[in-house]
């Protein structure tokens, strides 16, 4: 089973004004993960998709839909995709790929049968991210041991985290889906601090890992005028090129990061400093 949702994009002065109900609305992600479901929102910036897929005892088959107009989902597009469940396996044009929690595969355009399950009692829990592209690359899977790791932060800002680069252009060729997992250390809440925009590309933000019974804080808007949403476990959040995207949680998680748009450089970005945002 198939569900689809679509999101327009928004244009900065218009999300000034929204109250707590409209910008849940416009931009979280709930219910990613449901049993035997395949579940995707299209979002308007930069033709983006983010999904979840939670196959339990049925394989599940990834299948066009009526926005893309094509034969088959991946025609015209590429998939990033990260298990942060039970082991499982994608099956692309009949090969397997085994994927154990916190490992990605990346599928290039033209990709015509893509099969998900999972392999034992604990569900697989599969994040995709897909974006348009204009050529194929080859299908590759990516370990932690693969990643370009990058450590950041301070325990004395609470910033903590490991970075690690799974589908960016340094370890995987893809057209313009770059997708990572930040990993903050036990005792440090603050992710992506100090805060950014990239004017040339959009992202979307998923948080896992959480404690039950926490909450994540994630901040968005321009950053003279910030906005809040708070998050569960296992939800996202999109971000469009002229917000910020950091958070801040009531303990460690880990989260995802997928970003589109007319670059490919992971350090394109534009600085706020914590004591600019308004």
């Amino acid at each position: 089973m198939i569900t689809t949702d679509f999101r327009y994009a928004t244009h900065p002065e218009d999300a000034r004004k929204y109250d707590t109900n409209e910008i849940r609305k416009h931009f979280l992600i709930e219910n990613l993960f449901q049993p035997e479901e395949i579940r995707l929102t299209y979002s308007m910036y930069d033709r983006y998709i983010v999904g979840g897929i939670m196959p339990v005892t049925e394989d599940l088959q990834l299948q066009t839909l009526p926005y893309l107009k094509s034969e088959n989902f991946l025609d015209r597009r590429e998939l990033g995709i990260i298990n942060v469940g039970g082991k499982g396996k994608v099956t692309v044009d009949g090969e397997v790929y085994e994927l154990n929690k916190k490992e990605a595969l990346y599928i290039g355009s033209g990709a015509v049968s893509v099969l998900f399950s999972s392999s034992d009692k604990n569900p697989a829990l599969f994040y995709i991210n897909s974006a348009p592209a204009h050529k194929h690359f080859p299908t590759k899977k990516v370990t932690k041991e693969n990643a370009e790791v990058v450590h950041l932060g301070d325990e004395k800002y609470a910033n903590k985290r490991i970075i690690n680069k799974l589908i960016v252009n340094s370890v995987v060729e893809t057209c313009q889906l770059q997708m990572g997992l930040t990993e903050l250390l036990s005792g440090n809440v603050w992710n992506t601090m100090p805060a950014h925009t990239h004017n040339r590309r959009m992202e979307a933000y998923f948080y896992f890992d959480l404690e039950e019974g926490q909450t994540i804080s994630h901040f968005m808007g321009e950053p003279e005028h910030t906005r809040h949403i708070f998050l569960q476990n296992n939800q996202a959040v999109l971000s469009p090129e002229w917000s910020i995207h950091s958070g801040c949680g009531t303990s460690n998680y880990s989260f995802i990061w997928g970003m589109a748009g007319e670059n490919l450089d992971y350090g394109d970005m534009d600085i706020v400093a914590p004591n600019q945002l308004k």
